[in-house]
């Protein structure tokens, strides 16, 4: 594990990234304040959700926020390394799988993988699966490379499913009309979109999952009662960062670091559950992936 200290100490030396910033991007006119595209998620995820919240935390300090709706982590990277968007959300393994990936700002929340089936349906776990047609996210989104290691950790291979890749709320309306048998999620809890639908436990895939694709993969659990159909279930947790262009002004990326936190508590969308979003003290635990200067600027005035 890398120590507090270290994560500030190469927050420093950020390594130029591929990402050009769009025209003005930060910039604006003295009585505008800085402007920042933020690539978010599909509506009713909770990509969407912590994105809007963040917007109007932001409003307040004189940083404009304007949330793009989008695929998910792999669609949001795309948009960052082509100067359509300052910053992103993103699921760590995305991020670690891009070389010259952007600096984070923070590590907001937990994502968990949610593997959804009819509430009557024959599956109990992601080995049942062969023979079965399933969505492994919406094509863009992180879920769909993590779905991929999700069935070659239960030894499922391609040709033994029928893969698609669709929006969660199409996703949702093809498995309950019974065009579908599975979808992955990977998303806060609840996603109200899976209240009618079974949870699959994921336990038996964590350990192959880390020893095969590494540690960014870890054991996390929804109480029972989180959905109406479904009791404690084990799943497996992917951290969420928080990035921004490499080239994104320091003042810019400080004015958004303190957003994050100053206004930790508003930041949560009221249907969450458990505690899986945004802790002001654990911000920083972005792993592998170093600081903007900008963050790594307020985190030293904060915390040393």
């Amino acid at each position: 594990m890398i120590a507090r200290r270290d994560l500030l100490r190469a927050a420093g030396v950020v390594a130029a990234g591929l990402v050009a910033p769009a025209a003005g991007a930060g910039c604006a006119r003295e009585d505008e304040g800085a402007r920042v595209r933020l690539a978010a998620g599909e509506v009713g995820g909770f990509y969407h959700a912590f994105a809007l919240l963040l917007a109007r935390a932001a409003a307040g300090s004189g940083l404009r926020i304007d949330v793009v709706a989008t695929a998910g982590s792999l669609d949001n990277l795309a948009l960052l390394g082509r100067g359509a968007a300052e910053c992103a959300l993103v699921l760590a393994d995305s991020l670690a799988e891009t070389p010259e990936g952007p600096p984070a700002v923070g590590r907001v929340y937990e994502n968990y993988l949610q593997f959804a089936v009819a509430a009557d349906s024959p599956y109990h776990g992601v080995a049942d699966l062969r023979g079965a047609r399933i969505s492994l996210g919406a094509t863009g989104s992180g879920a769909t490379a993590i779905g991929e290691k999700l069935l070659a950790a239960a030894g499922v291979t391609p040709a033994e499913v029928a893969v698609t890749h669709l929006p969660l709320r199409d996703a949702v309306a093809e498995l309950t009309g019974g065009r579908l048998d599975g979808l992955l999620w990977a998303g806060g809890v609840p996603t109200a979109a899976l209240n009618p639908l079974r949870l699959l436990d994921l336990e038996p895939l964590t350990t192959p999952m880390r020893e095969r694709f590494g540690y960014l993969y870890d054991p996390v659990s929804i109480a029972a009662g989180t959905y109406p159909n479904t009791g404690a279930v084990h799943t497996i947790g992917v951290a969420n960062l928080l990035v921004a262009a490499a080239s994104m002004p320091e003042d810019t990326v400080a004015a958004l670091t303190e957003v994050l936190l100053t206004h930790a508590d508003s930041l949560v969308p009221a249907e969450a559950a458990g505690t899986q979003f945004l802790d002001a003290r654990s911000l920083i635990g972005t792993g592998s992936v170093p600081l903007h200067p900008g963050a790594a600027r307020v985190y030293r005035r904060y915390h040393g």
